[in-house]
Formats: C-alpha cells, sequence, structure tokens
C-alpha cells in the first residue's frame, strides 16, 4: 500500500512538471523549454519513509501545484520569458513546501541520496572518458587536456548557479556561453579526423536512445 502511494505522487509530481514546462507562446519559433530541475526521485521518496502525515500534506502541496500550473497555462497574454520566470518562483515556492514537511532525519538522508548520485554520476563520467579515449584513439596529453577543461566548466557552472545576485535568466545565458567555449576548447584539442568520429559516435548513441 505504502508503496502504491509513493508511485502514485511520483507519477503525478512528475506530470505536473512536464506540463508545466510547455507553456505556449504566440510565437512558438521563439520558445525554448523550460530548465528542469529535479526534486525528489523515486529512491528518494522511497528512502524518506515518509509517514501519513507527510503523504497527506505532500498529496495537498501537490494538488495545489497542479492547480497553480494549470492557471499559468492558460495566461495567453504572457511570452515565454514571463512565463518561465512565474513558473521558476513557482518552482522554489514549492520545494521550499516540500522540505519544510521533512524531518531533519529525513533532510539529512535526501543529502546522503544526492551524495550517492553524484559519485554515481562522477563514476559514469570517468568510463564516458575513457571509452571517448579509445574511440577517438586520444593521446595522453590530448586526454588531460579535454578533462581539464570540462573540469574548469564544471567549476565554473556551479559558481554561476550558486551566484545569488544572478537572475534565472542571466544564469541559463552564462552557462550556455560557457557551453560554447567549452565547444571551441574541444576543437582546438581534437585533429579533424577525431572531430568526425566524435560527431559519428554522438549520432550513433543518439540513435540507440531512441530506438531503446
Amino acid at each position: 500500500m505504502k508503496k502504491t502511494f509513493v508511485l502514485t505522487m511520483i507519477a503525478a509530481f512528475a506530470a505536473i512538471f512536464l506540463r508545466a514546462q510547455e507553456i505556449p507562446d504566440r510565437k512558438r519559433g521563439e520558445f525554448r523549454p523550460i530548465e528542469r530541475t529535479r526534486m525528489f526521485n523515486k529512491k528518494e521518496l522511497v528512502s524518506l519513509n515518509l509517514n501519513e502525515d507527510q503523504k497527506t500534506k505532500l498529496r495537498s502541496i501537490n494538488q495545489d501545484l497542479r492547480k497553480q500550473a494549470e492557471d499559468l497555462r492558460k495566461q495567453d497574454n504572457i511570452t515565454v520569458k514571463e512565463a518561465r520566470e512565474k513558473w521558476e518562483a513557482l518552482h522554489k515556492d514549492h520545494l521550499a513546501q516540500l522540505q519544510s514537511i521533512l524531518t531533519p532525519e529525513q533532510k539529512a538522508q535526501m543529502e546522503k541520496d544526492k551524495e550517492a548520485l553524484r559519485a554515481r554520476v562522477k563514476e559514469r563520467g570517468q568510463k564516458r572518458q575513457a571509452r571517448m579515449k579509445q574511440e577517438l584513439n586520444l593521446t595522453d596529453e590530448q586526454s588531460a587536456k579535454m578533462a581539464e577543461s570540462r573540469k574548469a566548466t564544471v567549476e565554473k557552472i556551479k559558481a554561476i548557479r550558486e551566484n545569488n545576485s544572478l537572475k534565472d535568466d542571466e544564469k541559463r545565458e552564462q552557462v550556455k556561453e560557457l557551453m560554447k567555449k567549452q565547444r571551441e576548447t574541444t576543437k582546438s584539442i581534437l585533429t579533424d579526423e577525431q572531430l568526425k568520429k566524435m560527431k559519428e559516435s554522438r549520432r550513433h548513441h543518439k540513435r540507440n536512445r531512441e530506438i531503446i
């Protein structure tokens, strides 16, 4: 019964986010999806072991978010930028409400889960780098330069996201510019043949994901 409830709440929560991120604009060509920010995933919710009172409060919070998201979708007289700003404010408020129903122990568990996730992401990144070195036949020097470039970019992106003096749209623009510079750095490190192989490899992995 407990597992069924959790899965139901996850499904509802995901549906709210997906729908709220599709707020249209009168000029669809200028539309850009609202940046996704994951809060709780399935494993986190299960590991938090919410009690019945918390489940009731979570249901109420999610219902309130659904209503506000639907109201926002109906505002046809606002631009995508305005809709994005309103959604991000709504998102932050919702996260604060979710955090408020958790006990100190549950918050600590959530941080523990996040640490574990970061460790898994780091491990996957290392495996991806090793695979890339083999596929592109990178020299040790090229591999080291690319790893250094990626690390520097990640640190800069983290600094941008933690800079509370910047607005969300300013953060997005700065991150976008950093990613552009990262691509240019990669081009300067690799040979034309290696760049060609990289593009082919990405297309191959993309096709595999679509098939799956």
